[in-house]
């Protein structure tokens, strides 16, 4: 993410913040008198089928409806791997969703597809998004994504098993890791002693992790792309080397998925990982006795850590967009936003959702969370050519952990390729 991006995603965490009302889960009724159906689009963040969003935004559709009988919406929602290509298929296609929550949209901003925010939101809506956030969302000082939730990733530890296997404290340090791997490989067999998801569903994030602990990182100071550059080759290397070739984590980590490795995690299968708050729960849910602490790096705990928001838009081409309005101002109301992050542990991006949650006395495993992400890395969401190249790292990213030059070499190409296209 841009410098000025950060920066507000930064003060966002850091400042108290004054509450403003949204208005209630009731919505307020579209003007438009002919009926219309809305098509929504939206990642799944459930790890399995009773906790997919597909119930909650089910629910959400059906109360909107009932407040505004001439909108329906037809709800579709698409697991992460998939959720990109799909979308780019509707695109092609011409099957154009009039709202879309994912992860990325500055693509879709430079392919002129997209409603500006204030077209679609009440100002009242507008003014309850944190504004740090709402300004992440901005394209050349226009505001196109509606964030939607936040995350930061931390270091997750199982205690039973670094118990067992002598390790008193969490690694601070890449060697602090290899160390407590190759204790708790001896110690107990049968636990992968570091989870490391590779896999399309999120190679970004888990590479972007590891690059940012050996000083590198997707872009430089301008914003340019380095996906090749040596601190990024030699974090590969380091992987390579003291974990994949020692069997201290996956056979195949460019094929194992981020679910995959909570999953394992949560079943006590996993000794330590990177992960984001939506494993607390599921740690809860296994009975594991989990730590959280900073992320380790090269030579000692990051300061910083890898941040996270996903984003709603509304497109153009349906031409729905006082309907779109009426049920973003719905969707965003403090009882539903509320509702999705206690769901899976997210963080807020709505001020009246912010405080009623650091307010209730009800979150304190979030504390840790909030607390690292004044600091954290983001993603280069605002430059329009992101949502092609962390497609690129998707499909192959996680295989640079066999041949680390090769392979960010080529994606380097396609970075510098999809900026051209741009």
């Amino acid at each position: 993410m841009n410098k000025r991006s950060l920066a507000a995603a930064s003060a966002c965490a850091l400042g108290a913040l004054a509450l403003t009302a949204c208005g209630s889960g009731g919505g307020s009724t579209a003007s438009a008198d002919k009926e219309v159906t809305l098509k929504l689009v939206a990642a799944d963040y459930g790890d399995k089928a009773s906790n997919s969003s597909a119930s909650y935004w089910k629910d959400v559709a059906d109360r909107f409806t009932a407040a505004n009988p001439k909108i329906k919406v037809d709800v579709q929602v698409i697991n992460w791997n998939d959720i990109d290509s799909q979308v780019k298929t509707m695109i092609q296609s011409g099957n154009v969703p009039d709202v879309l929550q994912t992860g990325g949209y500055a693509d879709k901003v430079a392919d002129n597809l997209l409603y500006r925010a204030d077209e679609v939101l009440s100002e009242q809506t507008r003014s309850n998004l944190i504004d740090s956030f709402a300004k992440a969302g901005e394209v050349d000082g226009k505001p196109y994504g509606i964030p939607f939730v936040a995350s930061a990733r931390a270091f997750f530890y199982n205690k039973a098993l670094f118990a067992q296997a002598g390790v008193t404290e969490a690694p601070k340090s890449w060697d602090d890791v290899k160390a407590a791997a190759e204790k708790i490989k001896a110690a107990v067999p049968g636990v992968t002693p570091y989870a490391l998801p590779l896999g399309p569903e999120e190679a970004q994030g888990e590479s972007l992790i590891w690059e940012l602990g050996n000083g590198g990182g997707l872009t430089d100071a301008k914003g340019a792309y380095t996906l090749n550059s040596q601190a990024n080759i030699d974090a590969f290397t380091w992987l390579k080397t003291n974990l994949v070739a020692p069997g201290l984590t996956y056979a195949n980590p460019a094929t194992t998925d981020r679910k995959t490795a909570f999953a394992d995690f949560a079943a006590g299968k996993a000794a330590m990982l990177n992960g984001h708050p939506s494993l607390i729960q599921m740690s809860k849910d296994g009975k594991v006795d989990y730590g959280v602490a900073p992320i380790p790096g090269k030579t000692g705990a990051l300061k910083s850590t890898l941040g996270v928001a996903d984003w709603m838009m509304a497109f153009k081409s349906p031409g729905h967009k006082e309907q779109v309005r009426a049920f973003l101002d719905f969707a965003y109301a403090k009882e539903n936003t509320l509702k999705f992050d206690e769901l899976y542990n997210l963080m807020p991006v709505t001020e009246d959702t912010l405080g009623e949650m650091t307010g209730s006395g009800k979150h304190p495993d979030l504390e840790p969370f909030f607390a690292l992400l004044p600091n954290a890395a983001f993603y280069p969401l605002g430059d329009t050519a992101w949502d092609a190249v962390s497609a690129e790292i998707k499909k192959s990213g996680g295989t640079a952990v066999n041949d680390p030059a090769k392979v960010l070499g080529e994606l380097q190409k396609k970075a510098e390729a999809a900026v051209s296209d741009k």
